[in-house]
C-alpha cells in the first residue's frame, strides 16, 4: 500500500515536469503597423499644409510690398515735381555784364521780369494780400518783403511805383510797442526812417507800408490784415 502511493507520487512529479518541459513560450505581440503608417501620413500632411501656409503668406507679403513700394514711389514722384516746379519757377534769368573788378567782368541776374538796382532784383506781385500772405508769397519766390535802408533805394522803387496804390514793405511790429524791425533781421534804424509826418500814429497798426501823401512817398502803419499791393526784393544772382 506504501509502494503504490510512492510511485503515484514519483509519477506525478514526472508528469508535472514533462509538461513544463514541453510548455511552449507565448506568443510575441504583433507590431502595430496601422498605427505608424497613419502617423507618417499625418506629419507629411501637416509639413504639407505648412509649406503651403509659408508660400501663401510670401506671395501676400510680395503683393503687400509691391503694392506699398508702387505708392510710395508715386508720393516722391510728385513731391519730387512740386519741388521742381518750384525750384525751377524763377530759373529764367535776364543778365548783364558788370565790372566787378578793373581786370575782370562777371554777369550780374535778375529773374525775369523783375527790376535790377544794385546788388538787388525787384518785383510787384500783381496781386494784393495782406501782410502775412504777402510775406510768404515773396519766400515762395526766395525773396522777402522789401528793405529799404538807403534813401537812394527808396527813390529808385518808388519811381517805378503807381501813386495810387500802397505797397507793404518788410517792417513790422508784432507786439505794438514801437519795436519796429525788418523781415531779415537787419537792426532798424530810426535815423534811416521814412514815416509820414504823425506816423506810426497807432500800436494796433503794426504793419508798415509805402504810399505816396502830400507829394511825397513815405511810409505809414496800418492794420496787418488789410489787402495792399507789396514789394518783393531778392539778391542778384552772379555768374
Amino acid at each position: 500500500m506504501s509502494s503504490e502511493i510512492t510511485y503515484a507520487e514519483v509519477k506525478f512529479k514526472n508528469e508535472f515536469k514533462s509538461s513544463g518541459s514541453k510548455s511552449e513560450p507565448p506568443a510575441a505581440p504583433k507590431e502595430k503597423t496601422s498605427f505608424h503608417k497613419s502617423n507618417s501620413r499625418f506629419l507629411k500632411l501637416l509639413l504639407v499644409s505648412l509649406l503651403i501656409f509659408l508660400l501663401l503668406l510670401g506671395i501676400s507679403f510680395s503683393i503687400a510690398f509691391a503694392i506699398y513700394f508702387q505708392k510710395y514711389s508715386q508720393s516722391l514722384m510728385e513731391e519730387h515735381a512740386q519741388n521742381t516746379t518750384k525750384e525751377i519757377r524763377y530759373t529764367t534769368l535776364e543778365c548783364m555784364k558788370e565790372n566787378f573788378t578793373r581786370k575782370a567782368q562777371v554777369w550780374s541776374c535778375c529773374p525775369k521780369d523783375w527790376t535790377s538796382f544794385g546788388s538787388y532784383c525787384y518785383i510787384v506781385p500783381s496781386k494784393a494780400r495782406n501782410w502775412n500772405e504777402s510775406e510768404k508769397h515773396c519766400s515762395e519766390m526766395h525773396a522777402h518783403l522789401l528793405v529799404m535802408n538807403t534813401k537812394d533805394d527808396k527813390d529808385f522803387v518808388t519811381q517805378k511805383l503807381d501813386r495810387k496804390n500802397s505797397y507793404y514793405i518788410g517792417l513790422s511790429d508784432p507786439e505794438g510797442k514801437k519795436h519796429w524791425q525788418w523781415v531779415d533781421q537787419t537792426p532798424y534804424n530810426e535815423s534811416l526812417a521814412f514815416w509820414h509826418p504823425g506816423e506810426p500814429n497807432n500800436p494796433s497798426e503794426r504793419c508798415a507800408m509805402l504810399s505816396h501823401l502830400s507829394k511825397r512817398w513815405g511810409w505809414n502803419n496800418i492794420y496787418c490784415d488789410q489787402a495792399q499791393f507789396a514789394i518783393c526784393k531778392t539778391m542778384k544772382i552772379y555768374i
